[in-house]
């Protein structure tokens, strides 16, 4: 189980409060951030090398870790992975907060590239030209053709069902959700953490050790906006459908497009806006 919550003691104050006590110290439960460090390379002595660090929330570090590898095109499916564990790390106590990917004979091995940056905070992952250029050219999968047909007025509740299921949430109104949906709404898996595209990541990761890529026929749920590298993730893993709650950004819409994927942002209630791949949401015109 992963330490998603943390707790302290604050100064809650209150100007309004009815028995005048404007200020009074009582605990509080924070979202945990902390770094992951993911190591990469072959089997055999030695260490392998890190390769990336983000901020995240501990739990389902390995789908994070697998998921990050996947949709930067680091490795292609399950069979690029021998092993991947958690690792003791350098604190003290000890946090577990390092992941060892061993990969598959055969598998290529992950070179860094200084135009790209592998350090990700939890507010942005890893983005910019490099990346567009990256995912031009290794994506696998074609979701053009996906037949996915979602009804307007199904999509307009899938925001309640994501909310519903945050249990971090509850506890903290300070975590990110990604949720994956089939065509009929039903939710297949959700993840939380403090970084949207982490929360990303880990579903993909877990889609990835299931054997269930490319994904298609689903529909993937995030609980912010929609920007250029959440569109890249789930085009990496075959989704024919992204859509958030809050705004898209131009390189996001850019990439739908590119893509063949269906973008829809600001899903609030009845109300959204589809900005790529209309053709996937149907509309009732006689509601």
């Amino acid at each position: 189980m992963g330490r998603a919550t943390d707790r302290r003691r604050v100064l809650r104050i209150d100007l309004d409060a009815a028995d005048g006590r404007a200020a009074v110290r009582r605990p509080d439960n924070l979202s945990v951030e902390e770094p992951l460090e993911i190591r990469v390379g072959p089997g055999g002595p030695g260490r392998r090398k890190p390769l990336a660090v983000t901020m995240r929330t501990p739990g389902d570090d390995l789908d994070l870790a697998i998921g990050f590898l996947l949709t930067e095109g680091l490795i292609r499916s399950t069979d690029d992975v021998l092993t991947a564990q958690l690792c003791a790390g350098a604190e003290t106590p000890n946090t577990y907060n390092v992941v060892d990917v061993v990969l598959a004979p055969g598998a290529p091995e992950p070179t860094t590239d200084p135009s790209r940056n592998f350090y990700t905070t939890s507010s942005c992952g890893v983005c910019g030209k490099a990346s567009i250029d990256a995912i031009r050219t290794r994506s696998l999968f074609d979701v053009t053709a996906d037949p996915l047909a979602v009804p307007a007025a199904l999509l307009a509740e899938l925001p309640d069902r994501l909310r519903a299921a945050q249990r971090a949430f509850d506890r903290t109104g300070g975590l990110h959700a990604a949720g994956l949906f089939t065509s009929a709404g039903e939710l297949v898996v959700l993840r939380e953490d403090v970084g949207r595209h982490n929360a990303v990541d880990k579903v993909i990761g877990w889609a990835v050790r299931e054997r269930r890529l490319p994904l298609a026929g689903h529909l993937l749920l995030v609980s912010g906006r929609a920007s250029f590298e959440l569109t890249q993730k789930a085009w990496m893993a075959g989704l024919p459908l992204l859509a958030a709650v809050s705004a898209p950004s131009t390189l996001a819409v850019e990439l739908a497009e590119e893509a063949g994927m269906t973008l829809v942002g600001f899903l609030r209630g009845p109300t959204m806006n589809v900005y790529a791949g209309a053709q996937r949401i149907t509309v009732d015109q006689a509601a």
